[in-house]
């Protein structure tokens, strides 16, 4: 059944475009003559979920194989669902219309702690029951990817199975045990067995959880011969020989990174202990400067775009970036394509990149110091120092530019006033920087902006066993910067996290299978989007807590023993348990990690045999 979208219904929402698919290099396959079909779903709004390259690549990917065909699935905004519900409309893919019930595998990408309800929302607008234990053979298989399944247990009950780590190898495998099993003819139990022993794959209803009288984890067990203690994440070992698309889909209306993006490289060599992604992604592996410029000169010429944006953890430590960029620059300047590099170090931020970074356009510059006080930088890894800080500033200011952004959080572990001081000792030095620079040599009306977020801790970091600061004390500590700030000068504006929202996250982040009955009640009290100011509902939330009777504070707020059982304890992404604890043991003392390029500290990512860990030897430098 093709769902039929009339100029009725498209003229009665905010954005139409949203719906209608049949964008610049969309895919059309005739579904007749595909054995599977794939709906991608993204559980976020369409602007949102068309600039994740993740989706891009998979779309790209499946779309590869004549056996298979993938289509993309958004959440829809408030005002159509409103009308999908009152007319009985189910959730349907943009390149067909067709409903994503009739699809065979129905695959989400988690992004975000916060995108979970409308997971359940889409799952329960498409008709498809929300719990596993319900789907029955003639439903799709449910499955859930991306950096949020590194912690998989909250979702445990609403998705047949997970893929962890990275999707472009493992998600060909199911589609081939998807074949095999549809023509079998065998059950659905069948097939997750078979799901099952593939490497990257975990099925949640084939571990049973036991807890103690302290409702703490007392063991998490495989209940049938055959299934893995662990499941140990995939990666793609060489990135250049992995698919990567250029001809990626060109949205009819501005999305939020409306641009192409041309991956460098993925993992990151730095150990910032509260970042996860620094830790989930391992070991660091890049793509040679040739592959890129040919990317690069293809995807310029498949989509028309005017802006390429180099994605990485952190741009400025590829290690071929300066001859990159000359050749890019050229290419770039020839087509006159803008060039935008994010994710810039502040302590590798030189005059040579600035002067590439505002060659076509220029725009604002953000600088993340993370912390207020070198003692906290040290504490978080962060591997930077005042003067860095104040090189940068002075080359920024000095190069033109008077919109500079500072990046913050509060709440990090041994955090002191005098560290939430420090932030503002740090923008008053940005502003002296900029007053210090001759008249007629800077620009016109200065602008920083200070932005501070809320610690959340997270699995797989070194900080993964911190007990969150509550509300009240991030509260407290936002008012506290927002008077020191006050006072300095008025060219500072200062934007602040909602606490409440990473509370919540911290809880999603390291909860276990118990929470997943609050976000199903969560989800009935109405909450959806809970990332949109506009739709975040904290009443709700604390109203199903205390309906399933569970105590947020226990996932958000409590320090856990080294010895715990951790819900993500089953999951191996390839970095230590005991190198996390040296880790965490080390930021206490002040002591600072070198990163990956200068010596091998032995995380355990070597395991793989990839990218960096093949060129760095433990204790020593690159041979």
């Amino acid at each position: 059944m093709r769902i039929r979208l009339d100029d009725k219904i498209l003229m009665n929402v905010e954005k139409p475009a949203r719906y209608t698919g049949g964008e610049w290099n969309m895919v059309v396959k005739d579904p007749e003559n595909v054995d599977v079909r794939f709906a991608f779903c993204f559980p976020d709004v369409y602007e949102v979920g068309m600039s994740h390259l993740g989706m891009k690549i998979l779309y790209h990917v499946l779309n590869k194989r004549s056996d298979t065909y993938c289509e993309r699935v958004f959440a829809p905004w408030a005002d159509m669902e409103k009308i999908m519900r009152e007319r009985g409309i189910p959730l349907f893919a943009l390149e067909t219309k067709d409903p994503v019930k009739e699809f065979d595998i129905v695959g989400f990408t988690l992004q975000y702690e916060m995108c979970y309800t409308n997971v359940l929302n889409m799952l329960d607008l498409a008709g498809i029951p929300l719990l596993a234990e319900e789907r029955g053979k003639n439903h799709p298989f449910v499955i859930a990817g991306g950096p949020c399944a590194c912690n998989p247990e909250p979702l445990a009950d609403f998705i047949d199975f997970f893929v962890i780590g990275e999707g472009e190898e493992v998600i060909l495998e199911i589609i081939d045990a998807y074949k095999e099993w549809k023509n079998s003819g065998s059950g659905r139990t069948e097939f997750l067995r078979m799901a099952a022993k593939i490497p990257g794959v975990y099925v949640p209803s084939f571990y049973k959880v036991t807890y103690n009288e302290d409702n703490t984890i007392s063991g998490i067990k495989p209940v049938y011969p055959g299934i893995p203690e662990k499941v140990r994440k995939r990666i793609i070992k060489d990135m250049d020989a992995v698919d990567f698309p250029e001809d990626i889909v060109v949205p009819f209306i501005g999305t939020v990174h409306d641009r192409i993006m041309l991956e460098m490289f993925r993992g990151c060599i730095r150990g910032c202990r509260f970042c996860q992604a620094g830790f989930i992604y391992r070991p660091v592996r890049e793509k040679s400067p040739g592959v890129l410029l040919k990317q690069a000169k293809g995807s310029i010429e498949k989509t028309g775009y005017e802006e390429i944006s180099l994605v990485s953890l952190s741009t400025s430590d590829y290690s071929c970036l300066a001859d990159f960029t000359e050749e890019l620059l050229k290419l770039t300047e020839e087509r006159k394509i803008n060039l935008s590099l994010p994710s810039l170090r502040i302590d590798n931020f030189t005059i040579d990149l600035m002067e590439k970074a505002q060659k076509v356009r220029k725009s604002g510059l953000t600088f993340a110091p993370e912390a207020g006080t070198q003692r906290l930088r040290d504490v978080i890894n962060k591997g930077i120092t005042e003067e860095d800080m104040e090189n940068s500033l002075r080359i920024a200011f000095e190069g033109g530019w008077n919109n500079v952004k500072l990046y913050f959080m509060v709440g990090l572990p041994t955090e002191t006033e005098e560290d939430i001081a420090g932030i503002a000792d740090l923008a008053k030095k940005a502003v002296d920087i900029y007053y210090r620079i001759p008249k007629e040599k800077r620009a016109k009306g200065l602008n920083v902006t200070v932005s501070t977020s809320c610690f959340v801790p997270k699995p797989f970091t070194p900080f993964q066993w911190f007990g969150q600061n509550t509300v009240e004390e991030f509260h407290k500590k936002q008012m506290y910067l927002k008077d020191k700030l006050s006072k300095v000068s008025r060219a500072i504006t200062y934007n602040w996290h909602d606490a409440r929202v990473s509370f919540l996250e911290a809880v999603f982040a390291r909860g276990d299978r118990r929470v997943g009955r609050v976000l199903l009640r969560a989800w009935r009290n109405g909450c959806r989007f809970d990332a949109w100011n506009e739709f975040f509902k904290y009443d709700a939330w604390m109203q199903a807590f205390e309906e399933e009777g569970i105590d947020p504070a226990f996932y958000a707020n409590r320090t856990r023993d080294y010895g715990e059982i951790l819900p993500w304890s089953h999951i191996d992404m390839g970095v230590s348990q005991k190198f996390l604890q040296r880790e965490c043991e080390k930021a206490y003392k002040g002591i600072v990690t070198p990163n990956c390029r200068i010596q091998c500290t032995g995380c355990g990512s070597a395991v793989f045999g990839a990218g960096i860990c093949k060129t760095v030897s433990a204790g020593g430098n690159t041979p």
